[in-house]
C-alpha cells in the first residue's frame, strides 16, 4: 500500500475521513464520546457507511512534552486525511484539549475492510465457509457491517498500526512547529521521522478493561485446565495465541515421557544409584557394576525421546493449521509490501514494484553482515567458550576441596560452579539479545520478515551454543556421564527458578510497589487519564524470550534425557505453572502489545524440528558411553572402527524412521488441505473477475 503524507486535507470517497477545523478551545471530553455519535474532537468520516453511533478508542499516541499545538494539529490532519491525499484515513481525537500530549486513534469501517483484504485475512462467508476477504464482495461476508464482530479487537488495533506505519511523505515538507532539520523528504516514513524527532514517544493499543477482566477470569484466575485460546486470539492476536497454544500442547505432550521417566527411575535400582551418586558428588569409580536393567531403561528413554520429538512436532503442525483456519490466517497475502519503517537508503524507483522508495544495495548489506555482524557474533561465542573454561576450572577446584574436607559444606559447594556458570550464561544471553537487535538494524533489511528472520537466526545460533556447548563438551569430549547428569539437573532446576523470578516475581514487585501507586485511578477520572495510566506500564518485551525458553527445554529433553530420566517430570511441573504465570504477566504486568496476524510459529517451528533431528545424533552417541554396551562390544571382540560404523548405521536407521514418521503424518488434516485449495481457487476467481471489470471500465 503506497501512501504519502502532507498537510493536504480534503474530502473523499468511501474509507476516507475529514478532520474538523482546528480547535482553539478545549474539545469535548473523550469519555463522553466513546458511547455517542461522532462529534466535536473526532475527525469526521465522509462515507455514510462509516458513520457509527459509537467510536471505539483503539490506539493511543503519546506525544513529547514539548510538542507544540500546531504540530499536534498537523499530525491529527495527517491521521484523518484521505489516503489519496497522503493520510491514513483513520479517526483521531486530540484528548482533553488541543495542547495535550496524547492523540487517541480509531478506524472507520471502510478503512478496516480495505486493510483486511490487503492483509489477506479470511472471514466467514454467507455459506458459513471461511473465504479470503474481498472488499468488492464485502456484503456477502457475515457481520461485515459490524466491525466489533467481524474483526477481533487485536485485528482492529493492528490495522491502525499498519496504516500509521505506512504513512510516507508525498513531497518535501516542513512539519509545523519543528525546525528545518526535521523536515520530511519525499517518501520519508512519517511515523519514524516523528519518532526520531521526539514528537511521538510511543504508540500502543489500548486495553479494554471489561474484556480483559473476562479474559483473566477464564484464563488464569480459576482452576480450569483448558485455555480460552479463541478469546486470547480475539484480545491479544494470533501471534500471542499461537504461543500459548503451543505451550499448552507441548506441556501436555510431556505427560507420557514424564510417566516413562518416573517408571524408569522407580523400577530401576541402578538408575536410582546413578542419580544418588550424581547428587552426592561421589566419584563413580567404575562402570562395570551397571546392570542390564539400567542400560535397558536408558535405551528405552533415548529411543522414546527421539520418536516423541518427531511425533509431537508433526501433530503440532496439524493443530497449527487447524487453528490458522479457525482464526482466519490460513491464507495471508504474499505481497510486495512497503519497506519496513526502519529501512533507509537513497530514494529511487523500485525495479520490481515501480514505486518511489528508499533503495539499499544488496552488496552493502552483505558487506555489513560479513565485516560487522559475523565478527561480533563470533566474539560472543568466544565469551561462551571462556565461561565454559572457567566452569571447568571451578569444577576442578571444588572437587579437590571436597576430597580434602569431605564435609556437608564442601558437598554443597560442588554445585557452585554450575550455578555461577548458569548465571553467567543468562547475563551474557541478555546482553547478546540487545547487541543482536542493533546488528540486525545495522544490516538494514527492507522487509520486516527478513529482519525478524535474521534476528532470530543470530539469537538461535548463540542460544544453542550458549546453552548446549558445555553439555556436549561434557558428554562427548570428557565423556563424564555423572557430571553431565549433575549439570543437567542444575540447569533444569536453577534456570527455571531464575526464569520465574526474573519474568514474573520481579515485574510483579515493581508493578505492585513502584508503578501502581503512581497510576491510581477511580471510576470518575477522565478517560484520558485512564489512557495515560496505561502508558506508565512497561512495554511487553515480546515472545522471543518465551520461545527461547521452550526451545532450550525441548533441547534438554530430546538431546540428553536418556542420562536423566526425570527431565520430562521437571519440565512438566515448570510448564504447568508457566502457562498461568505467562498469562498473568501479559494481562497485568505489561502494556498490551500489537500482534500481527500469523499463520504459525514461523522460524521457531523450524528450530524445534532441527533440534529433533540433532537429538538422534546426540542420543546415539550418548548410548555408546553406556558401560553395559561397551562391555558387550568388548566381549564380542568388536574393534573401535566397527563400533563407530555400527553407531553411524543405527543413527541413520533412526533418522530414516523419523523421516518416515514425518511423511506418514501429514502436516495438515485432509479437510484443511481441501479448504486451503478452495480458498486459493476462489481468490484466483475473484482476482480474474476484478481484472475483467477493470479492463471493461
Amino acid at each position: 500500500m503506497s501512501k504519502a503524507g502532507g498537510d493536504e486535507v480534503g474530502g473523499g470517497v468511501c474509507s476516507e475521513t475529514t478532520p474538523q477545523p482546528e480547535e482553539k478551545t478545549p474539545v469535548k471530553a473523550l469519555s463522553k464520546l466513546t458511547a455517542t455519535s461522532i462529534g466535536p474532537g473526532w475527525t469526521k468520516v465522509s462515507c455514510p457507511c462509516c458513520v457509527s453511533e459509537r467510536v471505539e478508542p483503539l490506539v493511543l499516541v503519546k506525544l513529547g512534552k514539548k510538542v507544540r499545538p500546531e504540530t499536534k494539529r498537523w499530525l491529527i490532519k495527517v491521521i484523518g486525511a484521505p489516503q489519496k491525499d497522503g493520510g491514513a484515513a483513520l479517526l483521531a481525537h486530540p484528548g482533553e484539549d488541543a495542547s495535550g500530549d496524547i492523540i487517541v486513534v480509531s478506524a472507520p469501517r471502510c478503512t478496516l475492510l480495505r486493510a483486511t483484504e490487503e492483509l489477506g485475512l479470511c472471514k466467514t462467508y454467507c455459506n458459513n465457509n471461511m473465504e479470503a476477504f474481498s472488499y468488492n464482495d464485502r456484503d456477502n461476508f457475515k457481520d461485515s457491517d459490524n466491525m466489533e464482530v467481524f474483526l477481533t479487537l487485536a485485528e482492529r488495533q493492528f490495522i491502525v498500526k499498519y496504516e500509521l506505519d505506512g504513512l510516507r511523505a508525498q513531497r518535501d515538507l516542513r512539519i509545523p512547529g519543528l525546525s528545518d532539520s526535521s523536515a520530511l523528504q519525499h517518501r520519508d516514513n512519517i511515523w519514524q521521522k516523528l519518532g526520531s524527532a521526539g514528537v511521538i514517544l510511543d504508540t500502543f493499543p489500548l486495553h479494554n478493561p471489561d474484556k480483559l477482566k473476562d479474559l483473566s477470569e477464564a484464563w488464569y484466575s480459576g482452576n480450569q485446565l483448558a485455555q480460552p485460546l479463541d478469546a486470547v486470539n480475539g484480545y491479544f492476536g494470533s501471534s500471542v495465541a499461537f504461543y500459548f497454544s503451543f505451550l499448552d500442547f507441548y506441556t501436555w505432550s510431556l505427560l507420557p515421557p514424564a510417566i516413562l521417566g518416573l517408571s524408569i527411575t522407580y523400577f530401576s535400582g541402578e538408575v536410582q544409584k546413578e542419580m544418588e551418586k550424581s547428587v552426592s558428588g561421589s566419584k563413580v569409580t567404575g562402570v562395570e557394576d551397571e546392570s542390564g536393567t539400567a542400560v535397558s531403561g536408558h535405551m528405552i528413554q533415548a529411543v522414546f525421546s527421539m520418536i516423541w520429538s518427531t511425533v509431537v512436532m508433526e501433530l503440532w503442525k496439524r493443530r497449527s493449521s487447524s487453528l490458522s483456519y479457525r482464526w482466519g490466517t490460513l491464507h495471508l497475502a504474499e505481497r510486495f509490501a512497503e519497506p519496513r519503517p526502519g529501512f533507509h537508503g537513497d530514494i529511487g524507483v523500485n525495479p520490481v514494484t515501480g514505486r518511489v522508495e528508499p533503495l539499499f544495495p544488496e552488496w552493502r548489506r552483505d558487506l555489513r553482515m560479513a565485516l560487522v555482524s559475523v565478527p561480533v557474533v563470533g566474539l560472543f561465542l568466544g565469551l561462551v567458550v571462556l565461561g565454559m573454561l572457567c566452569f571447568y576450572w571451578g569444577e576442578a577446584q571444588v572437587q579437590q576441596l571436597h576430597r580434602d574436607w569431605d564435609s556437608l559444606l564442601s558437598q554443597t559447594l560442588l554445585y557452585m560452579p554450575s550455578v555461577l556458570h548458569i548465571v553467567y550464561t543468562n547475563m551474557l544471553s541478555t546482553v547478546y539479545k540487545t547487541v543482536a537487535q542493533s546488528l540486525t538494524e545495522h544490516e538494514n533489511h527492507r522487509e520486516e520478515s527478513a529482519f525478524q528472520n535474521h534476528l532470530t537466526a543470530k539469537v538461535l545460533v548463540f542460544t544453542f551454543f550458549n546453552y548446549f556447548a558445555v553439555l556436549f563438551h561434557i558428554a562427548f569430549f570428557k565423556q563424564d556421564v555423572p557430571l553431565l547428569r549433575k549439570r543437567l539437573a542444575s540447569l533444569l532446576i536453577v534456570s527455571q527458578l531464575v526464569n520465574q523470578v526474573t519474568e514474573v516475581v520481579i515485574p510483579f514487585l515493581v508493578d505492585r510497589f513502584i508503578s501502581a501507586p503512581h497510576r491510581t485511578e477511580s471510576e470518575d477520572d477522565p478517560q484520558e487519564d485512564k489512557f495515560r495510566n496505561q502508558s506508565t506500564v512497561p512495554a511487553f518485551p515480546g515472545l522471543f524470550a518465551e520461545y527461547i525458553e521452550l526451545l532450550v527445554q525441548f533441547g534438554y529433553f530430546s538431546l540428553f534425557s536418556c542420562v536423566y530420566p526425570l527431565t520430562a517430570v521437571l519440565l512438566l511441573i515448570n510448564n504447568l505453572t508457566e502457562i498461568r504465570s505467562d498469562a498473568y504477566k501479559i494481562c497485568k504486568l505489561f502494556r498490551k502489545p500489537f500482534s500481527p496476524p500469523v499463520a504459525n510459529m514461523g522460524v521457531w517451528q523450524i528450530a524445534f524440528e532441527v533440534l529433533s533431528f540433532v537429538s538422534v545424533v546426540s542420543n546415539c552417541w550418548l548410548l555408546l558411553l553406556s558401560p553395559w554396551l561397551q562391555e558387550q562390544f568388548q566381549e564380542g571382540g568388536m574393534s573401535s572402527t566397527n563400533i563407530l560404523l555400527l553407531a553411524v548405521l543405527v543413527e541413520h536407521v533412526l533418522i530414516l524412521v523419523k523421516v518416515v514418521l514425518a511423511v506418514l503424518i501429514p502436516d495438515e488434516p485432509d479437510w484443511i488441505r481441501k479448504k486451503r485449495e478452495h480458498i486459493e481457487y476462489t481468490s484466483m476467481q475473484a482476482f480474474r473477475q476484478q481484472k475483467l471489470h477493470s479492463e471493461e471500465s
